[in-house]
């Protein structure tokens, strides 16, 4: 079936169509009309705060004209923050503390996760709905208050875990001891993610055909040997995805900390990169500086996730781009 087409005479007799093809041509543009308010937002709301930090970390603040009666006038200095910044000791402390928080959350949560997943995949499960959702519901809790909620039940005086503790006669913790904080951190962390992560894996394992399963059952198969040899080599890309999350979520950390901090004088002010990056922005009044540490930790971020992705892409899928 051709187009139909009409005669155009201000162009001496040129055809232009107005069937399908014109059609096909309008249509063509619709993806990124509809696309567009995305872009919109995307642009006001991550691009042009990431360029006005960026710009703001070649800049700083200097008194000029000298006296009480100089001005303050900002003027281009190059890397100078830069420098300053990943000079900084305190800011590797941090870093290194990141890091052992890392290494607690993403291995317990995910770990967690996984074997709630496998759990309530298993057949004949009761409550699997109400087990499902009880699980998840520190997820919907916002960290703010997860972490207030936490801090009630840290604290010496109101903690009912110390009074347990003390009930039967033996010595409570400490919560809020330097030796051991990051792992009430940690708490908070694994405490509201659980369920997210939880919850993928578990839709990802319903989507696995049971034919598999019921294959493996005839051939002697236990559920343990179907979970180890099945579900979780299926699940390889879910595990995949969730690691890469909760590094990104781990990178991240602030609110946990930010909260405890006036509970315990253990979490100081710089005790994670972004508590120091708030710190020198809105107390120290030195964005050029914080602006600096951020755009630095953004692109180690970016490095490192890619990093992971890499390796993982080609362990898990023998991808080798």
């Amino acid at each position: 079936m051709t187009d139909l087409t009409t005669t155009d005479a201000g162009t001496g007799g040129a055809h232009r169509p107005v069937g399908p093809a014109r059609r096909r041509r309008a249509s063509s543009g619709a993806p990124y009309l509809f696309m567009l308010p995305a872009m919109a937002l995307f642009a006001a709301f991550l691009l042009a705060p990431i360029i006005y930090a960026g710009w703001l970390s070649l800049r700083a603040s200097r008194r000029t004209g000298g006296g009480i009666l100089g001005q303050r006038t900002e003027v281009f200095v190059g890397l100078d923050n830069y420098a300053r910044s990943l000079s900084d000791p305190e800011l590797y402390t941090a870093l290194g503390r990141m890091a052992v928080y890392g290494l607690i959350v993403v291995p317990v949560m995910l770990g967690l996760a996984l074997l709630f997943a496998l759990l309530l995949d298993l057949p004949n499960v009761r409550l699997r709905t109400a087990t499902r959702v009880g699980i998840f519901l520190p997820y919907a809790v916002p960290g703010v208050i997860a972490s207030l909620l936490w801090g009630f039940l840290y604290l010496p005086r109101v903690s009912p875990i110390r009074e347990a503790f003390d009930t039967v006669g033996l010595p409570p913790p400490d919560f809020f001891d330097p030796d051991t904080v990051i792992l009430s951190v940690a708490n908070i962390a694994v405490w509201g993610g659980v369920g997210f992560n939880m919850v993928v894996m578990f839709t990802a394992l319903r989507a696995i055909p049971p034919e598999l399963y019921d294959s493996a059952r005839i051939d002697g198969a236990s559920e343990r040997q179907i979970a180890l040899r099945i579900k979780i080599p299926l699940l390889t890309p879910v595990l995949v995805m969730t690691g890469i999350f909760s590094l990104i979520a781990t990178l991240q950390v602030f609110t946990e900390p930010q909260i405890l901090r006036p509970l315990t004088n253990v979490i100081s002010s710089s005790w994670m990169p972004l508590q120091k990056i708030y710190t020198d922005a809105f107390v120290l009044n030195d964005i050029y500086s914080a602006a600096a540490t951020s755009i630095a930790l953004a692109g180690a971020s970016l490095v490192l996730s890619l990093l992971v992705l890499s390796v993982m892409q080609r362990r898990a899928f023998g991808e080798n781009q």
